[in-house]
């Protein structure tokens, strides 16, 4: 390189380094290790692997609740969408403690709403977990009996499990 190279490669590795630290506003993610990224969990799943499918389920869930509560807002309620959706929460969320295996959280380096508390609590974030699916089995059963008043109890005791875990267990809430 050229003494007059020097003062160019400079501005463009300074340039590089400006451009690199835009971005979307959000936190930066932590440092990835390429070799623990391909590591398997204990679900046998690599943390990147292990939140997308999380996420997938998640936001099956999210569709489903937005279906029911659509529909719980209708003069005249599509019944068949609503037990349709309420049947598929539980399923949806049937290994839903395994979602969470160590090695799943931010610290992986993958972008994940999973707060680190998750493990650091793990018995009280398991047992918002049982809350929910509870619920959530409760509001399957009683929308297959087609009661809306007894479907919108029962949607808002599944939706107050929701936001149990949210508050303290997922960031951006």
């Amino acid at each position: 390189m050229t003494h007059r190279q020097i003062p160019f490669a400079f501005a463009a590795l300074a340039g590089l380094a400006l451009l690199g630290a835009c971005g979307s506003g959000d936190a930066p993610a932590a440092p990835v290790d390429a070799e623990v990224a391909a590591t398997p969990l204990a679900n046998g799943l690599t943390a990147a692997e292990t939140v997308d499918a999380r996420q997938a389920h998640l936001k099956a869930v999210g569709k489903a609740f937005k279906t029911i509560s659509d529909g719980l807002k209708e003069s005249e309620p599509d019944m068949a969408a609503i037990q349709s959706a309420a049947a598929s929460v539980p399923a949806e969320t049937a290994g839903m403690a395994d979602w969470f295996p160590e090695g799943s959280g931010p610290a992986s380096g993958v972008k994940t709403d999973a707060l680190p508390v998750i493990w650091e609590t793990r018995a009280d974030f398991d047992s918002k977990i049982a809350d929910f699916k509870a619920a959530a089995t409760t509001l399957g059963t009683v929308a297959q009996a087609g009661d809306i008043a007894a479907i919108t109890e029962a949607f808002k005791a599944t939706g107050a499990t929701c936001k149990a875990c949210h508050q303290t267990y997922r960031a951006d809430d």
